[in-house]
């Protein structure tokens, strides 16, 4: 295990008005030595799945298509995750900075950033940064131009292809796949899909440099990374703190001396009960997370926990492949029968093996991701699903 102490970062939301020097040396440099400063710095995507960033727009560069496209993820849909919110409030020009020097990398001149249905209360003030990013860009000579395309409040519009079929005025589902977006996205061109926080750190390493970056992190998780905090600690908010910590380090710092879980990543993500705190490490060789951390005390009920949970799958599942639009029902009708004490005990491992099965035969990661935190509490707080 890495000797990582948990270290507060202030990359994000460090000042602003650098943008137009940074943006205006980005634009200067050959797009071999932007892409290799991204590679070399090992930034992973920071929606959770942590797909290696330069990879991503490398892939899309190399694509022979005239129409390419840059798209930013604000669909931030994942229950208990805020921190999306707080960057474009903040600090939208670095969103939109990194946007441009992404597009230059692939050749795009248009971008859009798909903005949840619940953030309409941020357009108007996103619209006037807008107007100065691009009167920016156009002072510098750049053609790209971006629009804010709004969200209508599904949850699984978060996936890449569901926001594409979203964004072309189709109902939001799922594609198949392959092909990916690099070679197929929005309109069907080579597309890069990055979420807000991605972005800002691309344009981070451009400013600091890869080796900068690298000094912070561990060898799979280079970097730091924006954290919500919320539920049972004194200083819920929004955190910006190194990957590699242990969740021991973490619930120290902001739980409230009875924290007994921690649901890293949300309703997607993972449990973790107190007796995994010392041997958890939050990062890709860990338990990876995009974002969300809520703390849990011996006052809650992982029971009502994880029925929140499955009900929320349930109520956002899209419908279209069976294992999830079924699976989400029966799960939450389960659970609710062995409470009732209608199912013994046992039926709890039928249900976990519908889970893990969904996790596999699910069209998206909506219905894949149910198993984690499904099967995470059930695993650790059984004697909570019966009694």
């Amino acid at each position: 295990m890495p000797d990582k102490r948990l270290k507060r970062v202030d990359l994000i939301f460090s000042d602003e008005s650098v943008c137009r020097d940074v943006l205006a040396d980005s634009l200067k440099k050959s797009n071999d030595d932007i892409l290799k400063g991204i590679l070399d710095s090992g930034l992973r995507g920071r929606g959770g799945a942590g797909f290696p960033t330069g990879l991503k727009w490398k892939f899309t560069s190399q694509e022979k298509e005239e129409e390419k496209y840059v798209v930013c993820n604000a669909d931030e849909g994942e229950p208990g995750t805020f921190k999306d919110r707080e960057i474009l409030t903040k600090v939208p020009l670095k969103v939109f900075s990194g946007m441009a020097i992404c597009a230059k990398v692939i050749g795009a001149k248009k971008g859009f950033v798909y903005l949840r249905g619940e953030y309409q209360f941020l357009r108007k003030e996103l619209n006037k940064a807008l107007d100065n990013f691009h009167a920016l860009v156009k002072e510098l000579g750049f053609d790209f131009e971006i629009k804010i395309r709004m969200g209508s409040g599904a949850y699984v519009c978060g996936e890449e292809s569901a926001l594409f079929e979203s964004m072309e005025g189709k109902r939001g589902e799922p594609r198949n796949k392959p092909p990916y977006p690099t070679i197929s996205g929005f309109r069907n061109k080579p597309t890069v899909i990055n979420n807000v926080e991605t972005l800002v750190y691309s344009f981070m390493i451009c400013r600091i440099g890869a080796k900068k970056f690298q000094e912070l992190g561990t060898a799979d998780s280079r970097g730091s990374k924006v954290f919500s905090i919320s539920g049972d600690t004194p200083i819920a908010g929004i955190y910006e703190l190194e990957l590699g910590m242990s969740l021991e380090d973490f619930v120290e710092e902001f739980g409230d001396g009875d924290t007994k879980a921690v649901q890293v990543g949300g309703a997607s993500g993972l449990c973790v009960p107190r007796k995994k705190f010392k041997d958890t490490i939050i990062g890709f060789e860990g338990v990876p997370t995009g974002g969300s951390m809520m703390l849990f005390n011996s006052s809650r009920s992982m029971y009502n926990v994880l029925k929140n949970y499955v009900e929320f799958f349930e109520e956002e599942s899209c419908g279209q492949c069976t294992p999830c639009r079924v699976g989400c029902q029966q799960l939450k009708l389960g659970i609710e029968s062995v409470k009732k004490g209608d199912k013994p005990a046992s039926y709890l491992k039928t249900l976990q093996k519908l889970a893990e099965t969904m996790k596999v035969t699910a069209k998206c990661g909506l219905g894949q991701s149910v198993a984690n935190s499904f099967s995470s509490i059930v695993d650790n707080f059984n004697e909570e699903m019966i009694y």
